[in-house]
């Protein structure tokens, strides 16, 4: 399948953000749906999810800051001297990145549309961060449908689940992944086309759709100018949001807000069984659909059973 088009550009707090936008739907109050790509991805990972989505709403994907074609700002870490224009990434940063999308981009060209949030790994944790956000201002979305969310097990507040020796290590990890200098060779040497096909070996188990244009497109941004600095942010983001404290408090900002699991069983790295778990324990999640045999990215891996449940989720929202 063709990649999708060329991007349009946003300017956001002085950075340039990159986003795609499906065919106009021939009803103005059509739902909008935004697709929040997942680490090291960015906006064409959704090439089979945005033209199938488009048949019932106005689809939006976006690059995150640092990621795809957007700005690579060099990243800040707490501690360190304040840098010109150097931004601390993080899942705050990205999801008011999404909520001023939201009312820069989206909400003017159909104000009365409901707005439905789509997020992979990472995307989907920022989902969850920006319907928070969307929330507290009294304004949450129609939807929230998480693919495979990013379960963060490095994260502090989960350490006590790590190997006493993980455990043991962790001051040590943390100090060496600030160094640009250790970070340089280590992001060279992963950010290979090689090495990018595969990890997805792992992540597509079925080996569907692991084909060129998914290398290159995942490759390419990594040898843009600040690319390593977006992968700096990310390494060193060992205290910040989990989904299930943003869940926890979606189910008592916006108790009707439906939030949506979708999960690969095989996923390598998010084990469903806390998909499981989470299913039970929160309010706000109204389905949870796991699929036999796909991995970490479903929607791309197969998009022919990804694609209709997104669409029955968007159609019937609540």
């Amino acid at each position: 399948m063709a990649l999708l088009n060329p991007p349009q550009r946003w300017s956001w707090r002085g950075f340039c953000i990159a986003y795609a936008q499906g065919p106009k739907p021939q009803h103005r109050d059509a739902p909008q749906v935004l697709l929040v790509h997942g680490f090291g991805a960015n906006r064409q990972h959704w090439r089979h999810t945005l033209p199938a989505l488009a048949a019932v709403a106005q689809v939006w994907a976006i690059d995150l800051l640092g990621f795809g074609a957007s700005s690579k700002p060099p990243s800040w870490l707490h501690g360190e001297a304040q840098r010109p224009g150097a931004v601390a990434y993080g899942f705050d940063l990205w999801a008011e990145q999404l909520v001023a999308f939201i009312a820069e981009v989206i909400t003017p060209e159909a104000p009365q549309a409901p707005v439905h949030l789509v997020g992979n790994s990472i995307g989907a944790v920022v989902s969850l961060t920006a319907a928070r956000l969307l929330a507290k201002d009294g304004q949450p979305p129609a939807g929230v449908v998480l693919i495979d969310c990013a379960q963060r097990t490095l994260d502090d507040k989960r350490a006590a689940l790590l190997p006493a020796w993980e455990r043991a290590s962790r001051p040590l990890v943390k100090q060496l992944v600030r160094r640009r200098w250790l970070l340089a060779g280590l992001f060279r040497s992963l950010a290979r086309p090689a090495v990018i096909r595969q990890v997805l070996r792992r992540a597509y188990p079925s080996g569907a759709n692991v084909d060129d244009a998914l290398i290159e497109l995942l490759y390419r941004p990594s040898t843009d100018a600040g690319a390593l600095e977006s992968f700096r942010g990310f390494v060193n983001l060992f205290n910040d949001h989990l989904a299930p404290d943003l869940l926890r408090d979606l189910t008592v900002l916006a108790p009707s807000l439906p939030v949506r699991l979708l999960w690969g069983e095989a996923d390598p790295w998010e084990n469903p069984d806390e998909a499981r778990q989470w299913a039970q324990a929160y309010g706000c999640i109204r389905d949870l659909v796991v699929l036999p045999g796909l991995g970490h990215c479903p929607h791309d891996e197969a998009p022919e059973q990804v694609n209709p449940i997104l669409m029955r989720w968007i159609e019937h929202s609540a």
